[in-house]
Order: C-alpha cells, then sequence, then structure tokens
C-alpha cells in the first residue's frame, strides 16, 4: 500500500466531528498551553488533563493505568533515591573543588573541567540532578576566583543537555524515547555517545572565544582556590563507598541487563533498594525508617507525577486516533520518505524543543513515530528516527532557558545568588550554538544512518 493509500484509509477512519476526538483533543491542547505558559505547576495540570481523559469517557481507568509507562518513572524515580542518597557523601563537591585545583585553578581550565566533569555526570545520574549539584558549587569557586558567573553557568546548562544526550538515563526524553522502542543502554551509547564527544568539544571553541575576556583573574584568587581542602567535602566516607559500589552494580545492570531481559527500571529499583539496604543496616527500626522516609522524600515526586498525568494525556489523544492522523500527515508532506522524515524530525524536534519543555513534546512524538512503522519499512527500521528525536530533543533544549528542566534550574540558582540570567541575553548565544550542535547531528545522521 502507498502513502497515499494509506493516508485515505486513515483519514476515512478518522473525524474531527467525532464528539471524542473532540474533547481528547481540547483536553490535550488546554493542558500543554496551561503547561507551557507555567502559570500553574505542571504536574498539578498533567494530573488533572489525565483525570478529565477518564472522566469525560475517553478511556476508563484501567486504560489510563497502564498507559502509564513504568519502565519511564521506574527509572527516574531509582535513580533519583541512589543519588539523593549519595550525594550525603559530599563526593560531589569534592570532584568539583579537586577538579578545579587539577588545573591550577586557571579560570578557562576549570570553565572546561567543570563543563566536562558535568557532561560525565549528566550522562549517568541525570541532568537536572547534575546542575542542582554542581551550580552552588560554581558560584563559589567563581565568587573566590573574582570572576563573573553567568560564563561557567552558561557552559554548564550547554554541558549537561549534550551530556544527557549520550546515553538512556541522562536526559527524561531519552528514558521515554528508550522504553517506547526497547532501546537499550548500549543502544543510545553506541549511537549517541560517539557524536556527543565531538559535538561537546566543537561547542566549547566557541564558548572560550566568547567569553576569553571575562576568564581572567589574579594570582592571590587563585591561591584562595589551591587553598581549599577538597577532602574536607568528604562527610561520610563509608556512604561514599557503599554509593560507589551500588553505582558500579547499576551501571553494569544497564549495560549487561538488555542481554537478558532485565529493564531499566528493574535494575535502577533494586539499584535504590540495595543502596537503601547498606545505609540502614546499622541502625535501629525507628532510625531506619526515619531515613529512608528522608531518602525517598527527596525524589523528585512533582516531576514522576507530571510524567504519570502527561502519558494518560497523550495516550487519550491517542487512543481516539488524532496522533495516527498527525502522524500521516507528516508522512504525506515527507512522501514517505525516509531520509526526509528523518531530517524532519530532528531540526523540528530542536527547534520546537527550544520553544518549548522537551519533555511534553516527546510524549506527543513517541506515538507519532511508532505509527509511521509500517509506511517506513517496519519498526526495526525507525531507528535513525529514535535517534533524530533524541539528538533534536536534548540538544533542542540548549536553545533557550525554558527548553529544558536543566537550564531552569540553573537560572533559579543564579538569581537567588544575585546574578539574573535573562530569557535573551541567553538565547541569542544560545540558539545559533544549538542550532550549530544540531548541523553536526545532521552531518553525522546523514553520514552514518542515510
Amino acid at each position: 500500500m502507498d502513502i497515499d493509500s494509506i493516508v485515505q484509509h486513515a483519514e476515512a477512519a478518522f473525524s474531527w466531528s467525532d464528539p471524542k476526538v473532540i474533547i481528547a483533543t481540547a483536553i490535550f491542547l488546554v493542558s500543554y498551553t496551561i503547561i507551557l505558559s507555567e502559570k500553574i505547576n505542571s504536574a498539578i495540570v498533567a494530573v488533572l488533563g489525565g483525570g478529565a481523559m477518564v472522566l469525560l469517557g475517553i478511556m476508563d481507568q484501567n486504560s489510563a493505568v497502564l498507559s502509564v509507562d513504568f519502565n519511564t518513572i521506574g527509572l527516574l524515580l531509582g535513580m533519583m533515591i541512589i543519588v539523593a542518597i549519595t550525594k550525603e557523601s559530599g563526593i560531589f563537591q569534592f570532584m568539583a573543588i579537586w577538579t578545579a585545583k587539577k588545573v591550577n585553578s586557571n579560570p578557562i581550565g576549570i570553565l572546561v573541567a567543570l563543563s566536562v566533569v558535568t557532561a560525565v555526570f549528566s550522562a549517568f545520574l541525570a541532568n537536572v540532578t547534575t546542575v542542582l549539584l554542581i551550580s552552588p558549587i560554581i558560584l563559589l569557586i567563581t565568587r573566590e576566583l573574582g570572576v563573573k558567573p553567568y560564563p561557567y553557568l552558561f557552559a554548564i546548562i550547554f554541558a549537561s543537555n549534550i551530556g544527557g544526550a549520550a546515553t538512556l538515563i541522562g536526559d527524561p526524553p531519552n528514558i521515554m524515547i528508550g522504553s517506547a522502542a526497547h532501546l537499550s543502554f548500549n543502544d543510545f551509547m553506541l549511537n549517541l555517545a560517539p557524536i556527543i564527544l565531538v559535538i561537546m568539544f566543537l561547542t566549547m571553541i566557541p564558548v572560550l572565544i566568547i567569553w576569553r575576556k571575562d576568564l581572567i583573574t589574579t594570582e592571590k584568587a587563585k591561591e584562595r582556590i589551591m587553598r581549599m581542602n577538597e577532602n574536607d567535602a568528604i562527610t561520610d566516607k563509608n556512604l561514599l563507598i557503599k554509593s560507589g559500589i551500588t553505582l558500579f552494580v547499576v551501571i553494569s545492570g544497564f549495560i549487561f541487563g538488555g542481554s537478558y531481559n532485565i529493564m531499566p527500571a528493574t535494575v535502577a529499583m533494586i539499584g535504590a533498594a540495595f543502596l537503601l539496604l547498606l545505609d540502614n543496616l546499622q541502625h535501629a527500626s525507628h532510625k531506619q525508617h526515619e531515613r529512608i522516609h528522608s531518602a525517598i522524600a527527596e525524589a523528585e515526586w512533582v516531576t514522576l507525577f507530571f510524567f504519570a498525568g502527561l502519558f494518560v494525556i497523550v495516550h487519550g489523544v491517542e487512543h481516539v486516533g488524532v496522533i495516527d492522523w498527525l502522524a500521516n500527515q507528516l508522512m504525506e508532506v515527507t512522501g514517505g520518505d525516509m531520509s526526509k522524515t528523518v531530517i524532519a524530525t530532528l531540526w523540528g524536534s530542536a527547534v520546537i524543543s527550544a520553544l518549548v519543555d522537551n519533555i511534553p513534546f516527546v510524549a506527543t512524538m513517541i506515538p507519532m513515530i511508532e505509527t509511521m512503522g509500517p509506511t517506513l519499512g517496519g519498526a526495526d527500521q525507525l531507528g535513525p528516527l529514535w535517534w533524530s528525536l533524541a539528538l533534536g530533543a536534548c540538544l533542542g533544549g540548549n536553545g533557550s532557558l525554558i527548553g529544558s528542566s536543566a537550564n531552569l534550574v540553573v537560572a533559579g540558582f543564579a538569581e537567588r545568588a544575585g546574578h539574573r540570567i535573562t530569557f535573551i541575553k541567553f538565547m541569542i548565544v544560545a540558539f545559533p550554538l544549538m542550532l550549530f550542535s544540531i548541523l553536526i547531528s545532521h552531518i553525522y545522521i546523514v553520514w552514518r544512518y542515510l
């Protein structure tokens, strides 16, 4: 069946006059509009939108529950708990100070080194978590150096989103894509990590050129950094050992688990439970209860509820046929040509993710791409589309302050410290650099897949 026949068949089975189509689309559009306006907390809107899908008869409760992807929720929750416990050891502060001293407190060296640290941590601990831990350290180090913090904050925003794109667990869009497409940790490492290394290196060059004049300090300021004792940052050596063992086991599970059909969520949740056990064995039962409650409370439950509600909303419009209709419209525009569809997905994802949060965008795109499978040769042929979506959404998040949750976290720290990052100031430099990274991705995808 050719593309025209597929589109005609889909349009014959779908009608915008269907009351359920109208209701589901209205709930979707209203929910997304409010989420993007940031007037009301996104988790509240997502849960209410998902609830409306059930209450207004678009789907029943069982369908709503089944639409929530536990592999995404479980993976996020498990890693959140592991990081919440690990950070109490002080290892992240240790790494930041140790890194700064290794480059002899040179402002340029510190910017590059902390960017690399941020990218690596973002690949394995999630980018939002990483910037939460690194931002305060950057503000401290730049204050001691007497240099402007903005170039460093800008650099770690870019590094967090670039590094997060390299692995399955680095950025929420990748977690969602991996779960939906059954892509393993190794799949992401083999397909995305190589180009991410190139993008990270090439992006640092213009960053250093743009701010080279602001990366100058005095010898006295350098000495203040060199006098810092990074060992003082380690507050619990036993916890550091336990956390290190757990992270090694968990990452090994991500790498090898796919061969035994063990899903990432299972690895992350077991890892979290294992670290909770190690961290509480020596305490009395009442103390264990307090510590476990504290660790689990540290998880970003607002984010998890946001994801759950979002899955239900997207399943609602998918259930009534809107997603199929949108996918067929895209296929009609590209003529069912794989190359055109892949490139349109890459650039479209990047630009849209720069202007809106990439998580709801990816949640909508996933079922659209799945729908394209039969036209493009089957689900096994969709790899280039998944990698284009991942690169476009993750790297596109660098295009503006609202493109990624990590960006907003850094901006929040900066504003509280009296260094407000304005939307326009950031975007003037960020958007062109983001397009530069997408151009590199374009060349890579064409060379490797098309």
